[in-house]
């Protein structure tokens, strides 16, 4: 499967990265890893975007989902000069955290001026919306997410938020889909602890079916 040989060519990559010492370049190499890795970076992008930001995808941002995976290969060409990811786990892992800082700073520039918009035009700001910008709950629920043990993050982060099959996020952890399935209810229950005033966790039961 196509999946699978860009999972060995991406490890093949990254192994030769880490081996790497001192100042020798690896500009190449990191290349590589981002081309044979960019159609599910894309797939990462695009998920993320619809599923947590759809806001962005309105007027007046009109966020392409190619628009993020430029920006955020940008981001990790500059990361990866430091971060040697071992493995391709550790590599996807790298990538989600910066999928979620570029559509970040998308959203904060849109509430700037949205808020700019509205002191110049001496309007009432509006009631807070539940598409695309961030509201207080949802960057606590981000914090705790983060917070969560990294198996358990992890798994939280492709599963919940870049919408992920438990079937796919096995394939890319190479765990069987009852690993990823316990750690996704690990996940959920911590929060759920952590949460309990919002009440508003997804069930993990949506994601039963590989």
């Amino acid at each position: 499967m196509d999946e699978e040989n860009t999972t060995l060519v991406v490890q093949q990559y990254l192994d030769e990265l880490v081996v790497i010492e001192g100042n020798t370049p690896a500009e190449h190499l990191i290349r590589a890893v981002l081309s044979r890795a960019v159609r599910r970076l894309q797939l990462l992008c695009g998920a993320l975007l619809r599923r947590s930001y759809p806001r962005l995808l309105r007027p007046p941002t009109n966020v392409q989902t190619d628009e993020v995976l430029s920006a955020v290969v940008e981001r990790l060409l500059k990361a990866m000069r430091e971060a040697r990811p071992g493995n391709v786990r550790q590599f996807f892992a790298l990538a989600n955290r910066h999928i979620r800082w570029e559509l970040n700073d998308l959203a904060r520039r849109l509430d700037q001026q949205e808020h700019r918009a509205q002191l110049d035009e001496s309007l009432i700001p509006s009631p807070e919306s539940s598409g695309g910008t961030l509201s207080p709950d949802a960057v606590r629920m981000l914090d705790e997410i983060d917070n969560l043990p990294e198996e358990e993050r992890e798994v939280f982060s492709l599963v919940r938020i870049q919408g992920l099959s438990q079937a796919e996020v096995a394939r890319l952890l190479d765990v069987s889909v009852k690993t990823v399935q316990r750690r996704l209810n690990r996940g959920l229950l911590l929060l759920t602890e952590k949460l309990a005033d919002l009440q508003q966790l997804p069930s993990a039961q949506n994601d039963a079916t590989p």
